[in-house]
């Protein structure tokens, strides 16, 4: 079954049509200036609601970013810190913050993140290993750290009189007022770490600290993990002129994870009280969060097999919790942030995928459902905003199409319904006020770079933060009249489930001619690719269709934004379902008379890698070319939290693990195939390409490969990036062409 979709958006600046184009090249796609013109990032309101404070690169260099403030009192954009002004050197990064950088997926240079404090008075961010106190009314930068160690993880305290951070693997404060600094502990070093998140937290839990503040500044909540049960591996990162050794403690799916404790410090007298986790250790503590009642503690409990999380409420001074939720799963429970407390400490909203489909839920602090807030065939995205004096909640969804982001808002406690606040036609990361009054509107679609709007909490335009106009002035603008619209639709997957599609084509198809084909996939889970929005990834395939290439993607079950059941049918055995639904893709692909059902390739980074080399070695008769990037090839390979969440552990699925590894299939790979990965990956390990190197070379297969030295899992740099992607196409171009 097939349905074509048309998406259309009326409310960004009109795309020029009355320029000349200039041809696209791959050094163009990744040379400054960038061609998705200047949208800030990292936008947030002051706390007040008077001001949009963003990050945005420099004209000359835009990989080095400095911090600027938007005043919607006068309308004016203005620069708040050079970030030259306060360090101009090369900046020395420790090996902790390179890792934990990755994590984010922050790169660049000077200011990369910052914190307003609550009272709207000051902000905080690192830089060079040290941390900064911005104060507003002086407008001055204030150095709070001056040390060798890196500090990091810094936060203001809720009142502002205290930032606190991690250096050497301790939790410390700093009295802002006195400038006294505040051991909250001593003992981390080595393999034990406080106030810290574990390395499989911040890459598969989406939790990036291991500490938290209670609303009173009284005391903090704090993990203390040890390393010592993880097995030491020895890491390599290739470069080019030397190779670096690493003992990393990595936790391979199926053996041991850090232990974690959760303790309680008070600030006056750094007194610790320890949680009780209960008897079973091997737990993944996945998020932490106190309460409006500065005294009660929630902490989200989820075991080993991820089929099991409680919600579980602490009370430090009484030292006594109890379980106010339990989410049970017969596959695995996806974790989230939707969590809020309300002020009257007897409610709170959560959300669940108890019906197939992510929805929130008011509840009590027993645990009883008091409201089902949404319902439908769709799923909430994430909490934005509750409005408790209205009575309002406001959230991004999916109710209106699954290719699109959108603000929406609902009664909090009265009967009423959803309502939508932004256009449809665009897709929509959104920011809204501490008071709901307004929000920030970042609208892209897939032809259209992002604009940055403000407005009014009913969706009412107030005035553009950066309109980004496709005007000539714009580095886009030589490149408009060529660029292609996608064309949307959707497929039936064997379980009768609907999947989404998206076509590039050349833009004038001749009559009679057949075309060759990249699928480009990703196809695992957390991922969607199909989306009507602008991703800077979309350039290439825009090169690619004006090369003459048709460029296909299919976001196949497994994937993200489309519901738990959509998700459930890659469980216990990776590579098959997805396997099924890429093949159903080239099978309509075959339909279209302007296909060459013969040069039908697949191109894939990451899982998108693993994915290509499945596709090509199960079916070879369906792609005749492909290009893996960074792939998994053994599972036996990648982290815990990740693998066990979706084949189990080893030890009870063998049969899953070996049938989901690309090994057994390598032998029937019939037409040729590049791989490339980043030498010093330390995500997807280098060891993936060369086990599948061996296993190729032993069954005399060839092959190409393309290695490149010192490169990190999303191989990042100008120079890396444009050599990769004339490499990707010089392939298809040898073999289809």
């Amino acid at each position: 079954m097939r349905k074509i979709l048309s998406l259309t958006f009326v409310g960004l600046s009109a795309i020029s049509t009355g320029v000349t184009a200039d041809p696209l090249s791959i050094e163009r796609i990744y040379a400054s200036p960038g061609l998705e013109g200047k949208a800030p990032i990292k936008l947030k309101f002051s706390p007040d609601g008077t001001r949009v404070t963003y990050l945005q690169g420099k004209r000359e260099d835009q990989k080095r970013f400095d911090l600027w403030e938007y005043n919607l009192k006068d309308k004016s954009n203005r620069l708040l810190v050079d970030s030259q002004a306060l360090f101009s050197g090369k900046e020395e990064l420790s090996d902790e913050e390179k890792a934990r950088r990755e994590r984010q997926r922050i790169y660049g240079r000077g200011i990369l993140e910052y914190t307003w404090s609550n009272d709207g008075r000051a902000l905080l961010f690192p830089l060079n290993g040290d941390l900064y106190y911005y104060q507003l009314e002086s407008g001055k930068s204030r150095k709070l750290t001056n040390t060798a160690a890196f500090e990091t993880d810094a936060k203001f305290s809720p009142k502002g009189n205290y930032v606190s951070f991690i250096r050497e693997q301790n939790l410390y404060a700093l009295e802002l007022a006195s400038g006294k600094e505040i051991a909250l502990s001593e003992e981390g070093g080595g393999t034990i770490k406080y106030g810290m998140a574990e390395f499989v937290a911040q890459e598969e839990m989406s939790r990036m600290t291991g500490y938290w503040w209670a609303n009173d500044e009284s005391k903090i909540a704090f993990t203390r993990i040890d390393e010592s049960p993880v097995k030491e591996a020895i890491r390599n990162e290739i470069y080019a002129e030397e190779v670096k050794l690493f003992n990393q403690r990595y936790p391979f799916t199926g053996t041991n994870n850090v232990t974690v404790e959760l303790g309680v410090v008070t600030l006056n007298n750094q007194q610790i009280n320890w949680v009780d986790l209960g008897k079973e250790k091997d737990i993944y503590l996945a998020r932490a969060q106190w309460t409006q009642d500065s005294n009660v503690l929630s902490y989200q409990w989820q075991n080993r097999s991820q089929q099991k999380l409680e919600l579980r409420l602490y009370n430090a001074d009484k030292r006594t919790q109890h379980v106010a939720v339990t989410k049970t799963s017969d596959t695995w429970i996806n974790l989230h942030d939707d969590l809020h407390f309300l002020n009257d400490k007897t409610h709170f909203i959560w959300a669940s995928e108890r019906n197939g489909f992510k929805h929130l839920y008011l509840m009590n602090l027993s645990g009883e459902i008091i409201k089902q807030l949404t319902d439908g065939h769709w799923i909430v995205e994430e909490i934005k905003a509750v409005d408790e004096q209205n009575g309002m909640i406001y959230f991004a969804g999916r109710k209106d199409t699954a290719l699109e982001s959108h603000l929406y808002k609902v009664p909090l406690f009265e009967n009423g319904k959803i309502e939508r606040l932004t256009q449809l036609g665009a897709y929509h990361n959104v920011v809204v006020s501490k008071d709901a009054k307004t929000f920030i509107d970042s609208a892209s679609t897939v032809i259209q770079p992002s604009s940055v709007s403000l407005r009014a909490i009913d969706g009412s335009f107030i005035t553009w933060l950066e309109e980004n106009k496709l005007d000539k002035s714009h580095p886009l603008s030589a490149y408009l009249p060529d660029l292609i619209e996608p064309e949307y639709g959707t497929l039936q997957a064997e379980d009768g489930q609907m999947m989404h599609y998206r076509l590039f084509k050349p833009k004038s198809l001749e009559t009679g001619k057949k075309y060759p084909v990249i699928v480009n996939v990703y196809g695992g889970p957390h991922a969607q690719r199909v989306t009507n929005s602008w991703r800077g990834k979309n350039l290439y395939f825009q090169y690619l269709a004006q090369q003459g290439y048709i460029v296909f993607q299919l976001d196949n079950r497994g994937s993200y934004n489309r519901g738990k059941r959509f998700e459930d049918p890659i469980f216990k055995h990776l590579g098959v379902v997805e396997v099924a639904d890429q093949i159903k893709g080239v099978e309509f692909l075959r339909t279209l008379e302007y296909v060459d059902p013969k040069r039908i390739g697949i191109y894939g980074h990451s899982y998108g890698g693993y994915m290509a080399l499945m596709t090509m070695f199960k079916a070879g008769d369906y792609f005749a070319a492909g290009v893996s990037g960074a792939p998994v090839t053994d599972w036996a390979l990648y982290d815990t939290h990740y693998t066990e969440r979706y084949l189990g552990h080893p030890a009870t699925n063998a049969d899953g693990y070996e049938k989901s590894a690309v090994f057994p299939y390598a032998k029937h790979l019939k037409g040729p195939l590049l791989i490339y990965h980043g030498m010093a990956d330390d995500n997807v390990l280098f060891t993936h390409a060369t086990k599948v190197f061996k296993v190729l070379q032993d069954d005399v297969k060839t092959f190409e490969m393309m290695t490149y030295p010192g490169s990190k899992h999303s191989l990042n740099g100008q120079s890396v990036q444009t050599h990769l992607h004339k490499t990707i196409t010089d392939f298809f171009d040898r073999h289809f062409k």
